[in-house]
């Protein structure tokens, strides 16, 4: 098998826990599944953000849940959800802050269940609760840097594209952005989390393959 370095003028190093062939990708989270107690029938609808949750869900009788329709924050959680048998209620655009409008579409007794990392990085779930919305939150995984991106070894001259805070966080742990090499990122929430020294570019949409499309063309 051809390495992909070996195909690249530049090379893409994808920090994510999804990968893609046209890069070097690295797994930058080591997910734990946790499995609180949750009568599924208090609720009415789910709200996903992540293809970890319906790992999660795994876990239960999927007789409990799967007659509840999902909320979900992108096409890739919807898809996950969908691949449990689930049905989905409606996609945001990939940011928690466009769940935030879909949930004030509804009625305010709609009880909702966010099933949820140990550690987010939108706050649209407490603006839910905090107009009167019933949110009800679990945790259902939480997430450490994986020894993986805390060990790369990058050429000085590189793409490095990163698909949640978490991600640029635990790299930025143990390295520095070399100035000639170029950052992308998935949205505005990873965005938010870049140092102010650093430039970056944001993908077009909330998808890794469009971060690819960007990388290719930089």
């Amino acid at each position: 098998m051809c390495d992909v370095r070996e195909t690249m003028s530049i090379p893409i190093y994808l920090f994510s826990i999804s990968s893609h062939p046209d890069a070097i990708s690295i797994n930058s989270l080591s997910v734990n599944f946790l499995k609180p107690e949750i009568n599924f029938s208090n609720y009415d609808h789910l709200i996903i953000t992540s293809k970890q949750t319906s790992e999660a869900l795994k876990q239960y009788d999927s007789s409990e849940y799967l007659e509840k329709e999902a909320l979900c924050i992108s096409k890739q959680s919807a898809l996950s959800y969908k691949a449990l048998g689930g049905k989905v209620l409606d996609i945001g655009g990939g940011y928690g802050d466009n769940l935030e409008s879909k949930i004030r579409a509804f009625p305010k007794e709609i009880k909702w269940l966010y099933l949820r990392a140990k550690v987010v990085a939108s706050d649209f779930v407490k603006k839910c609760q905090d107009d009167g919305y019933d949110i009800q939150e679990a945790i259902v995984y939480s997430s450490d840097c994986s020894q993986a991106i805390l060990d790369v070894e990058l050429e000085d001259e590189s793409i490095l594209i990163f698909t949640s805070p978490s991600s640029l966080k635990c790299f930025l742990s143990t390295h520095t952005i070399n100035p000639k090499s170029k950052v992308i990122v998935i949205g505005t929430t990873t965005a938010k989390a870049v140092p102010e020294t650093i430039e970056y570019h944001i993908s077009k949409e909330t998808t890794i393959d469009s971060c690819m499309e960007l990388a290719q063309k930089l």
